[in-house]
């Protein structure tokens, strides 16, 4: 579970030259023999996220990673916008562009020798020689990178992916120089038919130069295709960074002054016009306008705001003039926030992939034992040297763990930036892991099941008083009030009779309501012993109807005016109006509902059964949730939580899947494994689909590489498959891995 809160202090490293899963395992072994340093390193984002003791010097971990024969740097500044919106399609990617390089010479240079080896028609006298000039460049320069890890790892005394590209390639290329200078395949004459199986022959005679330069055209293409899908799949998120605003015209005494964000400061006040993006994180001062936070909530219709309400840096304003006051600024504002959880849901690791890592690890000296055996093998049965070194070189070529590397990362950073689109932040990868089992989903009221905000849910009013009148006297007196149940009695006032008049000699009664003036009458608002003070009694209707909603946890307040009592307004926090339906949407998931709450036994009930929820566990004070959640784990439940409050933060930590609404505290935030920016409960239904078809996606992705593999070895070592077809074939199943994760892409919420 998150743990963030008693973290050790952590710095982050960008690395370079890792080609494989097997690379990022070695560096992460390397930097967790240093005392007291926990080091996760992810292939996919080529990050290494590292624990390390106070004053711990990260040039020390920069030094350790070269040794290991990588490169390593602390992260660069963020980039001005000019630059951040290249760098996030990847366009200018040095890495990205130097393979593109690569891919496209030796897309020119191998087609015409593989088409040459394919066709006999086009076998030309001293097409061999042609062949030599085309494939050399490839299997020298373009192959270049996997040559020089290959080496590097050589040096190490490890052997990764690389390895069996390397030895692969050279043996067919090393091969076919012997053939052509010192055996027959330089004659004229010479052809080199197209066949799907090897039969003995006299190895001189043939060369395999398509299989090099083949094998390194399609593990090219599938190194650029798949690191341009990296890149492309965060491109979202990295966007997060490039939504606020860059300018702001702050007030000094009075005068608009335009500065740069970076010298923004908290507590400045600030001019937002319509179309603008509010600056930072702030309240209003002044003013009224609908602010569009589709790029928060996801919601289109835009929020109305006033004076006193928060805003959202980076949303936009699209109705009038508003002044406000900055509250957060820079590294503290939500948008800066949900940067950094995507930055961290990327660098994090899943269980599932550090088994591919283990076994990637150990595959590769497997496979080359097995290559070796099989040379030998076919040696020993008497075949030619060149149907036993073809077949050694299928099997090099084959087991390559390329789509086995890929399986997970592909799929974790393709779901994580959906999610994070749908507003659906996962704090990390892990946390997938832990949605797979999930079976009972625990779900607080206040703030997840219901809104979390008083609302006027019916008027009673005594014989002969108008119901409109009644709203417009008390909605008038408790517009002055700044209580939430004020403010719902005047926010339904407003909406049902229209403007308010404007109250004289209001007063706050401390704890019992308000009294005042309304157009001539004397009016009280509030409990009913203020009324009784004033010798103003409910009549036995009434009361009866009060004593009916406060036994099902609603907030009853009494109205009077002029020497009479006139009605009750009864209030309560409401069910938001998607809970129904998401409570069945999880039912639907296999997942047991369970309401939790610290409210009293009959709201609850009250509560629960209008959602559709069995079980209820109410009257639970904060302390007492964890200990809830506990015992349902107790009894062998694997256990989500969805709650926004201080008080739920506990039981969010203690659940096996913390799920907080992004209108919550930042304490639940915190505590919690996924946010759902919406704060509608669907989109606690949408993070529980996406992680499943996310986990679902990298189990398919790890069956095609391992099925692949255990099918393919044998076929390879027996002789049966061309090396060149071999290369292929593994170079297609790591594009089957990256357009499988990439399918994750289309993944759409319920809400839609």
């Amino acid at each position: 579970m998150n743990a963030s809160a008693t973290a050790a202090p952590s710095v982050e490293l960008e690395i370079g030259g890792m080609t494989c899963a097997s690379c990022a395992m070695r560096i992460e072994k390397k930097l967790n023999r240093l005392d007291g340093i926990s080091a996760t390193v992810n292939y996919a984002t080529e990050k290494a996220k590292v624990q390390i003791p106070e004053g711990y010097d990260p040039a020390l971990l920069i030094a350790e990673v070269e040794k290991t024969g990588y490169t390593a740097a602390l992260p660069a500044p963020p980039a001005g916008e000019g630059e951040g919106g290249r760098a996030a399609d990847g366009e200018d990617d040095p890495e990205l562009r130097s393979l593109r390089t690569r891919l496209i010479g030796s897309v020119v240079l191998s087609v015409p020798v593989i088409a040459m080896a394919m066709i006999p028609a086009l076998q030309f006298p001293f097409w061999q020689w042609a062949s030599l000039a085309l494939a050399a460049p490839v299997i020298v320069w373009a192959a270049w990178p996997f040559h020089r890890a290959a080496w590097m790892n050589l040096r190490h005394g490890s052997a990764t992916m690389d390895t069996l590209i390397s030895m692969g390639t050279l043996a067919a290329f090393l091969w076919s120089l012997y053939a052509l200078f010192l055996g027959t395949a330089g004659a004229p004459g010479m052809t080199h038919p197209f066949t799907f199986t090897l039969a003995p022959s006299d190895g001189a005679a043939n060369i395999y130069l398509e299989v090099g330069a083949g094998v390194t055209m399609f593990i090219l293409a599938g190194r650029y295709f798949e690191k341009r899908s990296k890149r492309r799949a965060g491109a979202a998120l990295r966007a997060l960074l490039e939504l606020g605003a860059k300018e702001v015209a702050v007030l000094r005494d009075g005068v608009e002054v335009k500065i740069p964000i970076d010298r923004l400061r908290a507590g400045d006040e600030f001019v937002v016009r319509p179309g603008e993006k509010i600056a930072t994180d702030g309240i209003v001062v002044s003013g009224a306008s609908a602010v569009d936070a589709s790029m928060l909530t996801g919601e289109s219709v835009p929020v109305e705001v006033s004076a006193g309400d928060p805003v959202t840096g980076a949303t936009v304003n699209a109705g009038g003039r508003l002044v406000v006051r900055a509250t957060r600024i820079g590294a503290d504002t939500q948008l800066a926030q949900m940067a950094r959880m995507v930055e961290d849901a990327q660098t994090g690791k899943a269980e599932v992939q550090r088994l591919a890592d283990r076994i990637s690890g150990v595959f590769v000296p497997i496979v080359i034992a097995i290559a070796v055996v099989t040379l030998g093998a076919w040696l020993g049965a008497g075949f030619p040297a060149a149907a036993a070194f073809t077949a050694a070189v299928a099997v090099l070529v084959i087991a390559c763990p390329c789509a086995l590397g890929l399986a997970t990362p592909t799929a974790l950073l393709v779901g994580t930036g959906r999610g994070a689109q749908m507003g659906i932040l996962i704090k990390g990868p892990e946390v997938l892991e832990s949605t797979r089992s999930v079976d009972t989903i625990v779900l607080d009221k206040t703030g997840t099941v219901t809104s979390g905000r008083m609302t006027l849910v019916d008027v009673r009013t005594e014989a002969g008083t108008d119901r409109a009148e009644l709203l417009r006297l008390a909605g008038a007196l408790e517009d002055a009030s700044e209580h939430p149940i004020a403010q719902a009695v005047a926010k339904a006032a407003t909406v049902e009779v229209g403007q308010l008049p404007v109250p004289e000699d209001f007063a706050n009664v401390e704890g019992r309501g308000v009294q005042g003036v309304v157009d001539g009458h004397a009016v009280l608002v509030g409990r009913e012993t203020l009324l009784a003070d004033w010798s103003q009694r409910l009549s036995p209707g009434l009361v009866a109807a009060k004593a009916e909603a406060e036994a099902d946890g609603k907030t009853v307040v009494a109205v009077g005016w002029d020497g009479a009592a006139r009605g009750i307004l009864v209030i309560a926090d409401t069910v938001k109006p998607t809970s129904a339906e998401a409570i069945a949407q999880l039912k639907a998931l296999g997942l047991t509902p369970v309401l939790l709450t610290g409210d009293n036994e009959a709201v609850a009930r009250r509560i629960a059964a209008e959602v559709g929820i069995d079980q209820v566990h109410a009257e639970v004070l904060p302390q007492d949730k964890v200990a809830v959640v506990a015992r349902l784990q107790g009894e062998g439940r694997v256990v989500a939580m969805v709650g926004d409050g201080v008080n739920d933060a506990p039981a969010l930590a203690q659940a096996d899947l913390g799920l907080a609404m992004g209108t919550g505290t930042d304490v639940a935030i915190e505590a919690s494994d996924i946010t759902l920016v919406r704060g509608d409960l669907r989109s606690a239904v949408d993070a529980i689909r996406l992680a499943r078809k996310t986990l679902g996606t990298i189990k398919t992705n790890l069956f095609w590489a391992f099925a692949y593999n255990v099918a393919a070895i044998p076929i390879a070592a027996l002789g049966l498959l061309n090396p060149m077809l071999a290369g292929a074939a593994m170079a297609l199943s790591s594009v089957f891995v990256v357009g499988n994760s990439l399918r994750l892409r289309a993944f759409r919420s319920v809400v839609d």
